[in-house]
């Protein structure tokens, strides 16, 4: 039968279905459109057998009754997952469930137990993930949504349980999505074996070296490519599957080698598929046709390691062997393409047996198993503008599988009701076996007619051509075209097929031409030539040539032998549109491969019979309270079936052995019953319920009433009694407190006069003192500020003398530059030179520095010492002071006694122990003096070296001066070599500037440079410090005794660093210790300022190995966030870019950033610059620092140290990311077991309360994560600032992930779902309250497209909803796509309800209409964000300074003396 006869048939049963269907005035109805194949509209008007529609486009046509089908207004509006459950079950309600669901990216429809599977020509790795492999393993068939994986569970169940063998026939045309499913299924039953599922990953683009070996190129540019103008898809990569097909060619144990090999075949099969030929210099010949063909010709040789003249001649020339002799004749253009094309077909054909042997032996079947799955991959029919043999040999095959389809679905389903011993009058179903028949019948088929030609010489393909005229003229699936002599058509069962018989001889023909075997045979590549073997000549005679039909009919008919042994299953791809694009459903087209597909006969022998089939015992269990009767009695099964559908009155079902079979819509009926009865149940209920309710309340209130007048009346005569009570207390408390507080004022006043008493006489006396010390004191400061400005005044008269000087000699020097500009010539002596003054000054600086060190010290030293002899001069003039006037007191005491005593003889005693007192007197006056000479002489000793310390101090004064002298002369000297060496920069301004663009990877590189940037920053001499020995008087005395350099010195104290911050140094409070040491040391040594240094690269070095080493060590990642971070903060704030060439190292400097500009400005200031400040205190951290202008090699570090900010930040955002990823899938959908207790009516308490711990277990494992990663950035003092930002990124692939999970699979979409996320959203919003908005942030509210979409699911009365309720209120940032799908998706498995109005669901759909042309609007997906959500802007500004100078250094630096700079110092 033919496709408009199975068109027919089929609209002739649909009116057959059911009760008949009347069409009236205001039906809506489906009529067909040459367009869209079918269109929508509205009965207006009838007029006999014809009727009036207006349609959905608005457009009025008039059709025949007979070819109206009536539409379904009430069928759900995200469509029906099994099209048998359609109400009207025809093609256009076929075709508009399909594309409803194709609309919503649901992919898969079932049709019975044959799955449709839809090309979305775009990417769903949600439906592809391992959680939905976990969802679909042991779930029956048809509980979840439709899905590939389905289909394989069913067959690997059945394999396990029942030891059958099984298969899965996936077909559809080319681009249908074949291969893409078949790859699912491999997939799926891989992980049922226990394999585990590689997810995919990002691939870079690896493969540049291969193309340039090959010398490929795009494949638009190769004949064998280019045939089908695709080259590309949206969200395939070919590096992609390249680098995965190497991979799975390791696995199966194929060789790098054979590897190389390999695709060394294809390269060339590639560039032998692009050499044309022209007519040769001979007649008859042949020759490559252009410089063009003959690179490709030579790089298939090269390819193939054989000679390229040799393969030339096989293309073109042919041997035949005579008994005479053997003669070479050449081939024509088209007989060498056609030469050239054979040999392209050999070699792929050989190379591809070779892989499938190879792939069999390493994963073949196990010889010991009992049972198997195979999946069958293979195209579906053909039919273009030119057919040949290939597609003859395919529909060949779809033929056959249909035939197989026909056997295994249409009649199994007649087996079934014979099974059973039911009534059942077959229905007729389509049959190809005539078309078998007449392609494979022997003898007299068209593959035998074939073979028989290709064994006589003279065949041509019009003698075979006109064979099959004469053969098959009478036969009803053979047509000869009119206008054509060698082409004929045969009427398939997907339609009618005209092919061209020109080359079916020749590609039937399946033999090797010898001059090919040859060539290959002889290569020296081992593979190519083990792919062509020597054939043994007795074999050659034997055989000219082995037929290609009659091999693939025998593969054909094994395989359908193999097929038959095994229980089969059946996927229908199709392909939506022959753009290959996303979106785009066209109708007429999927039509015509549901017809050749056989679904839509599938759909209708299924629904004339009995589509509805249930065992006794599942019957009972669903429908034996509308008969309770029958449960209460002892009726048998089969009687207690009959028994409730004749109650009900149903007709036409079928009672079998032990099933009952329903007719399509009785289901429906008997559920209506159930729900009806169900509904008056709970209506009794409820009705008891509130009357118990309303009882207990009343009874309560009364009772509640009566106690509480009683409480009130009590408490009234409680409060009298308390109010007498407190009267009567009243009036005692205030005469006792009026007592106390008269005798409390008394005494505090009392006290207080004595306070204050003492306290006056306390601030005379003070008073007095501190009168007395303030005058002692003003006179020591007197003195000592009068010396001060003594000694001030000198030292600016000093300096501002020498300041005079050096501006005169400044003005002498820029005369003889002048001379000595217009004499210099030759600038390598220069050079020479000019390098020979910069080590002597640097010699002479740091001597310079060195002097003004020790003069430094010797000043403090003397000073000291002075201060010291000053300090007991004056103890020992106090102490004769005091004895001075110690002895005048005595003396005085002692005359005032001698003249106050009268003249008696009796005191004498007493005159003469007063001389004795005397006498004592004297002698301690007599050591004292002796003391104080002894004093005066250590005194004298003390002067004599304060005047030689003076004396030494200025011959080192002299000394220095003549130094500073030398210096300035070198000076001089330097600056005239500068301004010769400007003249050389202008010369090589071309130079510099490609010094410029290579300045940055030489930065990277750390070692090399150029020796234009030698040249021409040989003025600058970094920041080493000098050594030079103290006791050197002249330069011939330094370069005898040489010191370690300056370069080694910095290199020492570089590593050292680079040692030290390689260890984790842990933090100082919130500090981390590594940034505040780099930075100190950067700024010490003033690497800020130079044109070159390679500290910077060894930094950074040190930062990538150690997140390299530790990429999923989340403690290290934190660890070395906060250290980058923190140092990136100092040199936001610090660092100055120079001007608007900051990015030319090598542009002209002003004097000021020279080493003498440098060495001025000490001479000027402060000899150590900013460090003074840095080193001792830094109040105000950073803040104080000034400004460094930063040559580049500092500001590029500044972008490496902030590239890895952001690669760190990233790397921790995805490793958690990665770690909470398994969770999601687990959160979104609550356990089968629970769904399936509710369905199957168990204690829903008990159900929901398992199922909400079992939910909530996983939320909590997030929430664990969270919490853990939480305390690992604090534990590394994270800047908080990030920490918000991660959770932030993190709580939106939460949203993302979630949201996306809900809108593709429409089991998430329930009512207790919502509820089972809804608890489990609360625990993520119970961990943000607990971390505070210091580190969560904003991160809940990324939550909100979840928390809308589930507010949606759980909230009820939706019908009752309006759009703008929904959009504005409800779910105000979810599009009108998401809230379409979702409102489409809602199934109420708790209450029963309904998703919103249909009128809502209409004005969604306009709305959706008018947005179509926006592409963004029509994705109701989202994307994850993974991009980086801050700038060094947004850090700086969220980061307070940091007090880095108390920071202590690590032990393995803090005693070297290279380091001791940061060691903090006190104020």
């Amino acid at each position: 039968m033919t496709c408009a006869g199975l068109l027919h048939l089929s609209k002739k049963f649909a009116f057959s279905l059911g009760t008949v269907v009347n069409i009236i005035v205001g039906s809506h109805v489906w009529a067909e459109d040459p367009a869209v194949a079918w269109i929508d509209g509205q009965v207006t008007k009838i007029h006999g057998q014809e009727a009036e529609i207006e349609t959905s486009n608005g457009k009025k046509v008039v059709i025949k009754l007979s070819q109206l089908y009536p539409k379904d207004i009430e069928a759900p509006a995200g469509g029906v997952d099994d099209m048998t459950k359609l109400s009207y079950l025809h093609e256009p309600g076929v075709l508009e469930n399909l594309k409803i669901r194709y609309e919503l990216n649901e992919i898969y429809t079932y049709t019975g137990n044959i799955l449709i599977a839809i090309n979305p020509f775009q990417k769903l790795p949600h439906i592809y993930n391992q959680h939905m492999m976990q969802q679909y393993k042991g779930a029956a068939f048809g509980e979840l949504s439709p899905h590939v994986f389905a289909v394989a569970d069913v067959a690997y169940r059945a394999m396990i349980n029942e030891g059958k063998s099984n298969s899965i026939l996936v077909s559809g045309e080319s681009g249908a999505g074949k291969t893409e499913t078949t790859k699912m299924l491999m997939r799926y039953l891989a992980f049922l074996g226990g394999r585990a599922v590689t997810e995919g990953r990002t691939v870079e683009q690896q493969v540049l070296e291969e193309i340039e070996k090959f010398k490929l190129d795009h494949p638009k540019s190769f004949r064998y490519l280019n045939q089908s103008k695709c080259y590309e898809l949206v969200g395939v990569s070919d590096a992609h599957d390249y680098l995965a097909t190497r991979r799975a060619m390791d696995i199966v144990g194929i060789s790098l080698k054979e590897q190389e090999a390999i695709f060394r075949v294809v390269a060339a099969i590639l560039h032998l598929g692009n050499i044309d030929f022209a007519k040769g210099k001979e007649i008859d010949s042949s020759a490559p046709k252009d410089e063009k063909s003959k690179f490709h010709l030579k790089t298939t040789a090269e390819l193939l390691m054989c000679d390229s003249v040799a393969l030339e001649d096989a293309l073109c020339k042919r041997v035949m062997v005579t008994p005479e002799e053997v003669i070479k004749r050449s081939l024509d253009p088209l007989s060498a393409a056609v030469s050239r094309d054979g040999l392209a077909k050999t070699t792929y054909s050989r190379l591809f047996d070779w892989l499938v042997d190879k792939i069999n032996n390493s994963i073949g079947q196990d010889s010991k198993s009992k049972s198997l799955i195979g999946v069958l991959d293979i195209y579906g029919f053909e039919s273009f503008k030119h057919n040949s043999f290939e597609q003859f040999c395919i529909n060949f095959t779809n033929e056959k599988l249909q035939q197989h389809f026909n056997q295994h679905v249409f009649k199994m389903e007649q087996e079934e009701y014979t099974k059973e011993a039911i009534d059942w009058s077959y229905i007729e179903f389509v049959d190809n076996q005539d078309v078998l028949d007449l392609i494979e019948k022997k003898p007299g088929g068209i593959v035998a007619l074939l073979d028989e030609a290709c064994m006589f010489p003279k065949s041509t393909h019009e003698t075979f051509s006109n064979k099959l005229y004469q053969t098959f003229k009478n036969h009803k699936r053979f047509v000869k075209p009119k206008l054509s002599r060698t082409d004929f058509a045969i009427a398939h069962y997907a339609g009618e097929v005209q092919y061209q018989s020109d080359q079916f001889l020749d590609k039937n023909k399946d033999y090797v031409v010898a001059e090919h075997q040859d060539l290959l045979s002889a290569s020296k590549c081992s593979f190519v030539a083990g792919l062509f073997p020597q054939i043994p000549e007795e074999t050659t005679k034997s055989s000219k040539f082995s037929s290609i039909g009659s091999r693939f009919k025998l593969q054909l008919q094994q395989l359908m032998e193999t097929l038959n042994a095994t229980e089969p299953h059946y996927i229908r791809c199709v392909k939506p549109n022959n753009l290959l694009k996303p979106a785009i459903f066209e109708n007429a087209n999927i039509m015509q491969q549901l017809r050749c597909g056989g679904v839509l006969e599938a759909i209708r022998i299924s629904c004339a019979g009995y589509p509805t089939r249930r065992p006794f015992f599942e019957f009972i269990n669903r429908f034996g309270l509308l008969a309770p009767e029958v449960l209460v009695g002892n009726y048998d099964e089969k009687i207690a079936c009959e028994k409730i559908m004749e109650k009900k009155g149903l007709k036409g079902f079928q009672v079998g052995k032990t099933k009952v079979f329903l007719r399509a819509g009785q289901m429906a009926e008997l559920d209506a019953h159930r729900a009806e009865v169900l509904s008056n149940a709970a209506k009794s209920i409820q009705r008891r319920i509130r009357t118990y309710i309303a009882r207990k309340q009343f009874v309560a209130l009364r009772e509640a009433t009566v106690y509480l007048q009683s409480l009130c009346r009590g408490r009234l005569a409680g409060k009298v009694y308390e109010r007498l009570k407190r009267e009567t207390a009243a009036v005692k408390i205030q005469s006792n407190t009026r007592k106390h507080q008269s005798r409390k004022a008394y005494s505090a006043l009392q006290v207080s006069v004595l306070v204050v008493q003492t306290g006056l006489r306390t601030m005379e006396a003070r008073k007095r003192f501190r009168f007395r010390r303030q005058t002692k004191a003003a006179t020591v400061i007197q003195v000592w500020w009068r010396c001060h400005k003594a000694s001030s005044y000198y030292r600016k008269l000093k300096r501002g003398t020498i300041e005079a000087q050096c501006r005169w000699r400044g003005r002498i020097a820029k005369k003889e530059l002048r001379k000595l500009k217009q004499a210099a010539r030759d600038t390598g002596a220069l050079k020479e030179a000019k390098d020979k003054l910069e080590k002597q000054l640097e010699e002479l600086t740091w001597r310079l520095q060195l002097e003004k060190r020790l003069r430094t010290d010797l000043e403090e030293t003397k000073a000291q010492e002075i201060a010291k002899l000053q300090n007991s001069l004056e103890d020992m003039q106090k102490k004769v002071e005091e004895t001075n006037a110690l002895l005048v007191n005595e003396r005085e005491a002692v005359r005032k006694a001698i003249e106050e005593a009268p003249p008696v003889i009796k005191e004498t005693p007493v005159y003469i122990e007063d001389t004795k007192k005397i006498d004592s007197l004297a002698e301690e006056l007599d050591s004292v003096k002796a003391s104080l000479q002894n004093e005066k002489e250590t005194s004298n000793d003390l002067r004599k070296k304060y005047s030689e310390a003076q004396e030494c101090s200025e011959e080192r004064r002299i000394k220095l001066e003549e130094t500073e002298k030398s210096v300035h002369q070198l000076q001089e000297s330097m600056h005239r070599l500068e301004e010769k060496l400007n003249n050389l920069e202008s010369e090589n301004k071309v130079l510099r500037q490609q010094a410029v663009s290579m300045a940055p990877n030489k930065f990277l590189s750390g070692r090399s440079r150029s020796i234009i940037q030698r040249t021409e920053s040989g003025h600058v001499f970094g920041d080493a410090k000098m050594h030079v020995d103290l006791h050197s008087h002249s330069f011939s005395e330094v370069e005898d005794k040489p010191q370690k350099s300056l370069n080694e010195k910095q290199l020492e104290n570089q590593e050292l660093l680079i040692r030290c911050i390689g260890q984790h140094l842990g933090f100082a409070g919130n500090r981390p210790i590594a940034a505040c040491i780099i930075f100190k040391c950067l700024l010490q040594w003033r690497s800020f300022e130079v044109e070159r240094t390679s500290i910077f690269d060894r930094i950074i070095q040190t930062i990538g190995h150690a997140i390299e080493k530790n990429q999923d060590n989340n403690d290290v990642l934190a660890y070395w966030l906060s250290n980058a971070s923190t140092l990136l903060l100092p040199l936001q704030r610090t660092l100055k870019a120079s001007g608007p060439n900051e990015m030319a190292p090598l542009r002209r400097r002003s004097s000021s950033a020279t080493l003498f500009g440098r060495m001025s400005q000490s001479f000027r200031g402060s000899p150590h610059g900013v460090n003074i400040s840095f080193v001792n205190g830094l109040p105000g951290g950073v803040e104080t620092l000034r400004q460094v202008e930063a040559k580049y090699p500092a500001l590029l570090f500044k972008q490496q140290l902030t590239a890895y900010v952001e690669k760190i930040y990233g790397m921790i955002r995805d490793n958690l990311k990665k770690e909470i990823s398994p969770l999601l899938g687990l959160c979104i959908q609550a356990p089968r077991t629970s769904r399936a207790s509710l369905v199957k009516g168990s204690s829903r308490s008990v159900a929901n309360t398992a199922a909400q711990q079992a939910l909530i277990a996983h939320w909590q494992g997030i929430v664990k994560s969270l919490g853990n990663f939480l305390n690992t950035l604090k534990a590394n003092h994270v800047p908080p600032f990030l920490v918000r930002k991660v959770f932030t990124q993190i709580f939106s692939f939460i949203n993302v992930q979630l949201f996306n999970s809900l809108l593709l699979r429409r089991e998430c979409c329930s009512f207790s779902n919502g509820e089972y996320v809804k608890a489990g959203l609360a625990e993520l919003e119970h961990w943000c309250y607990n971390a505070t908005d210091v580190y969560a942030g904003s991160a809940w509210d990324e939550l909100k497209h979840i928390r809308q979409a589930i507010g949606f699911l759980v909230v009820h009365q939706k019908p009752k909803k309006t759009l703008d309720e929904i959009s504005h209120d409800l779910c105000p940032v979810l599009s009108i796509q998401q809230l379409y799908r979702i409102s489409t998706m809602y199934w109420d498995d708790k209450y029963g309800t309904h998703s919103v109005s249909s009128d809502v669901i209409s004005k969604m759909r306009v709305l959706m209409t008018e947005d179509s042309n926006n592409a963004v609007s029509n994705s109701f997906l989202l994307d994850d964000d993974s991009s980086i959500p801050f700038s060094v802007d947004d850090i700086s500004k969220s980061m307070e300074p940091i007090d880095i100078s108390d920071i202590e250094p690590p032990a393995l630096i803090r005693e070297n003396s290279g380091f001791s700079f940061l060691l903090p110092r006190s104020n």
